[in-house]
């Protein structure tokens, strides 16, 4: 009787779930898609294909990802290459878009993600100090931008350098960082990023006038006046797209004060913590790896104005002839391909031995 009622309950969970679309029918759990890489990407403008590119579509049309799956509960449908068991997925802009989509990925019974590598690949803002647009950055350290105490610039006390502070704390950097009610902070697995960083740190970005042309403005910064490079570096994450010299300062206290002064502020974006959350908790449940995620950034831009601009006119391009608006927009977005594709395909080709075993370059 007992067998009987279980039998004619998962019967009736299989039809539900396989007229859902949402997840696999149980009796095809063990026909799950073996997944070697995730390709994570952030935005894209249009279509997947055959339009002005962002993120996404580089990997659909050039890798390719030529099978589409539908994907409901995220930004738009999975793409996938099944030969090679690779799987493009957008999340959407920001860190809750990041976690949901991310998260559900994680839960979809279709895929077996359980050895798949996770490569980040999107674009950023880069600080002048240590980068040119077009640039790419491994990354090592991420942290979040966006879970702290705010005071409005017109009301900061005298002697405050930002009104931005954590909780559990009376002003900006105040003391150590609090042992509770952190922010997010993230460390990637140092090992894999080595390896990554040295099987690209020589590959050529290409360069373009308009980028030349727009450096060049960036007359205090020698870092930014050169042409796009491959590099490491940290990154702040938060939902705001914030812009500016002041912001800029900010950031760079920020990121060692959360690190015991271990990660540099290189980048600045708006979903990875999102993103690196909700895979630390599928690690939790042997869904996913968290020590097999790599995050790479390029810059389409830089994160504070130059020299004689106000950072809103920086924001808001005013001044800039229209050959050098939005200069490192796309070839940031090549960039993003060029890099990430190596890496990923590297992972593909080696997959007898990174199955099981994690690349080093130790």
């Amino acid at each position: 009787m007992k067998q009987n009622f279980i039998r004619c309950i998962t019967a009736v969970l299989a039809i539900v779930f396989s007229f859902s679309g949402l997840v696999a029918a149980p009796e095809n759990l063990e026909a799950k898609i073996p997944i070697k890489v995730v390709v994570v990407t952030m935005f894209e403008r249009g279509e997947s294909t055959g339009d002005a590119p962002a993120e996404f579509q580089h990997w659909v049309e050039r890798f390719p990802l030529t099978e589409e799956l539908p994907f409901p509960l995220g930004d738009r449908e999975l793409r996938l290459n099944r030969d090679k068991g690779v799987l493009g997925i957008v999340t959407g802009i920001g860190t809750i878009k990041a976690a949901a989509t991310i998260m559900a990925l994680g839960l979809d019974e279709r895929f077996d993600l359980s050895n798949a590598y996770f490569v980040i690949a999107g674009i950023a803002g880069i600080d002048p100090a240590d980068g040119s647009i077009g640039s790419a950055v491994w990354t090592d350290w991420v942290v979040d931008g966006d879970l702290m105490h705010e005071i409005d610039a017109r009301e900061i006390p005298k002697g405050w350098t930002t009104g931005n502070f954590p909780r559990a704390r009376q002003k900006p950097f105040d003391g150590t960082a609090p042992k509770t009610n952190r922010t997010l902070v993230y460390r990637l697995n140092k090992g894999l990023t080595d390896w990554a960083f040295n099987l690209t740190k020589d590959e050529i970005i290409p360069d373009t006038n308009a980028m030349k042309k727009f450096r060049k403005r960036y007359k205090s910064y020698p870092k930014a006046q050169l042409p796009p490079f491959v590099l490491r570096g940290d990154q702040l994450s938060a939902m705001t797209y914030w812009h500016g010299a002041k912001m800029n300062d900010w950031a760079n206290e920020w990121m060692p004060y959360w690190t015991e002064g271990n990660a540099e502020f290189v980048t600045s974006a708006m979903e990875d913590s999102g993103t690196l959350h909700s895979i630390e908790k599928l690690a939790l449940l042997n869904k996913v790896d968290s020590n097999r995620v790599l995050l790479l950034r390029t810059a389409s831009n830089y994160s504070m104005q130059y020299e004689g601009a106000s950072a809103v006119d920086s924001l808001l391009g005013k001044g800039i002839p229209d050959d050098q608006k939005s200069a490192g927009f796309l070839p940031s977005l090549e960039s993003a391909y060029l890099i990430g594709s190596k890496v990923v395909n590297s992972l593909v080709d080696g997959w007898s031995t990174y199955k099981d075993t994690i690349p080093n370059s130790n």
